[in-house]
Order: structure tokens, then sequence, then C-alpha cells
């Protein structure tokens, strides 16, 4: 369903995916019919992005079928998870976006899938859950509140903007390099990590707020923090979850608890998978616990099915033996063992 809302700064065509059933649904594969505004043509995804991540989240992709370079989509646009108890509820995230062919989907965190499935909450009632996309498309867009700014391109050079007012950055063991939107992180020489490179160019352009918070900082701050997300998003993407120990672990506490403290950044849509890495410890300790249980269980099985197969042998053993028994039994009578056998005179 689609509709026409006109506000004082853009025209928004709203496209209404209202989702029945939703818990039969493979919620991982889950993507709403094409449809087009503008002339173009739009999906919208539902799906946690990876496994043991136990959250919703939505995403606008564009569905055209285009080359991957020569052509750019300026969008402004708001994605809405619908409260259907308590509409000012509703759960909206905004952003103004240049899609590309090497930038074609956008989307974010919205809710903890627990609280989602809990129908109390309004967002899935009756089994049923509502999605609004309301798209301008436009060379010429509106501006965005002060918590969006465009997606980084080739002229940006954020980290180029110093302003001497600011404190100085928490303490960072790397040694940071800064060439245009790249950050070089090169851990210290007491690290067992190996050197990594993080551009924050393409993690900006999903989530520009992150740049937005550091615009007024001062060049060193803004290299403290980009190096340390780079270092988070590193352990995301290189970890093995068999290869994650407890240093690991500390070390990304430790990354992620600055972060949040002192970075400045909008962190939401990244808690959930440091939370599953961080959780990586508990869950190998419970799998291997399960693991064990499973043994025991499958062990205990086995012996029932061995115990079975002798109980039936033992009653098949019996009903022969019990056979036997009625058959020796009939026409039988008891003899006086203490009484003499005698014989007759006559």
């Amino acid at each position: 369903m689609r509709n026409m809302v006109r506000t004082t700064s853009a025209d928004f065509e709203i496209f209404t995916w209202k989702i029945e059933d939703f818990t039969k649904k493979d919620i991982t594969k889950l993507c709403s019919k094409a449809f087009k505004i503008r002339g173009y043509t739009w999906k919208l995804l539902v799906h946690p992005l990876r496994n043991h991540v136990n959250h919703f989240s939505l995403y606008l992709m564009v569905a055209d079928s285009l080359p991957p370079y020569g052509w750019t989509r300026n969008t402004f646009f708001k994605l809405a998870l619908i409260n259907q108890v308590d509409r000012r509820k509703s759960i909206v995230k905004e952003t103004q976006q240049r899609f590309n062919g090497g930038h074609r989907c956008w989307g974010s965190f919205f809710m903890n899938l627990k609280d989602f499935h809990d129908h109390r909450q309004g967002y899935l009632v009756r089994n049923t859950c509502i999605i609004e996309a309301h798209i301008c498309v436009s060379n010429f867009l509106p501006p965005l509140d002060t918590n969006i700014i465009n997606p980084i391109n080739d002229d940006d050079s954020i980290l180029d903007n110093d302003n001497n007012n600011n404190p100085p950055p928490p303490s960072s063991t790397n040694h940071v390099q800064s060439s245009g939107d790249e950050i070089t992180i090169s851990p210290s020489p007491s690290s067992s990590q190996s050197s990594s490179r993080s551009s924050p160019k393409e993690v900006c352009t999903w989530h520009p707020s992150l740049l937005h918070s550091q615009k007024n900082r001062t060049q060193g701050f803004r290299l403290w923090a980009f190096t340390s997300l780079g270092q988070v998003l590193h352990f995301l993407k290189t970890k093995k979850v068999k290869e994650i120990d407890d240093n690991d672990i500390k070390k990304l506490q430790g990354l992620w608890d600055e972060l949040e403290k002192s970075s400045g950044f909008e962190l939401d849509w990244l808690q959930p998978y440091v939370e599953a890495f961080l959780g990586v410890k508990a869950h190998l300790q419970k799998t291997k616990k399960l693991k064990k249980l499973v043994d025991h269980v499958v062990g205990l099985e086995i012996k029932m099915k061995k115990l079975r197969g002798e109980l039936a042998a033992a009653e098949a053993e019996f009903e022969v033996a019990r056979k036997d028994l009625s058959q020796v039994r009939k026409g039988f009578q008891k003899m006086d063992v203490n009484a003499t056998i005698g014989y007759a005179m006559f």
C-alpha cells in the first residue's frame, strides 16, 4: 500500500508492509515485494544480520537492475516499525543516503526480538507487524536534523578538521596515521595482534551520524575514536568464534567501554554484535555443557535399547518355559515321597 504525504520541506511517498503470521516466517530471508516510488524500485528487508544476534533489523534496498557503477540515487527516507497499540511509540529511523553501485542498501537495529515478540509492547499484535517506508528521492534533498549528515564521499575529510578547544583524547596503546578518509591502525609492539587497516568510509556511509558526532572534535580525538572503532570492527570481522579467548574478550570489553563512555558515537547499531562477541565464552561453556549432557543422554538411550533387547529376549525365553511347564503339568499327579509304594496281596 502506498500513499503521498506532503511536509513543509519534502514530499514523501509511503509504502506500508503488513506482515501477517510473522512467527511462521523465516526472518533470516524475509523481504517485501518490490514497490515503486518516484519511478524507482525498492524492497524492504527484515532479519537479524547473523546467527545468535537476537534483534529486529529493518533495511531499505535498491531493487532496480542497475550496473555496479555509473549511477547515484539521493534519498531522504524514514523506516518505521509501527506500534499498533500506541502509534506515538512507533520506532522511526531517519536518514539521508546517496545510493550507488557499491551502496545499495541501508538498515538499522530497531529493537530486541524478545521485546518485539511480546504482544503487550504493541509491535507484534495478533502475530502481525506493520512497517512503513517514507521515501523522498531528489537531487535537492531537505536539510536533515542535527543528528544526521550526508554520507562520506571522496571529497570529505572530516578527519582533517581541527578544533583546539576540545579536551585531549583518552589514552590508547595504538599508533595511528591518517591519510584522507583512511586510518591505519598499528598495535603497539607489546601486542601479539597483527596490524590491521580500517577505513571509516564504509561504516560512515551506513551510519553518517558517526561523522557528525566528530565534526567539532580535535584531530587527535577523531583519530583515537575512529581507530578504536576500527579495532572493534576488526575483532568482529576477523575473529572466528573458536579462536576467541579471555584476552580477546577483555580487550574488546575495554575498547567498547571507552567508546561508549568517551567517543560520542551513537553505537546502538553495533551493540548487539559486541554483546554477541562478549557472550561467546558463556555460550561456548553452555555448548560444552550441552554436548556433555547430549552425550550422556545418548549413552543412556543406548543402554536402554540394550536393556530393552535383553528384556525382550528374557520375555521370549520366559514364554517358552511357561508353555513347557504347562505341558508337563497336564495329567501330572503329586506323589507322597514319604510313603512306600507297597504291593497288593490279591
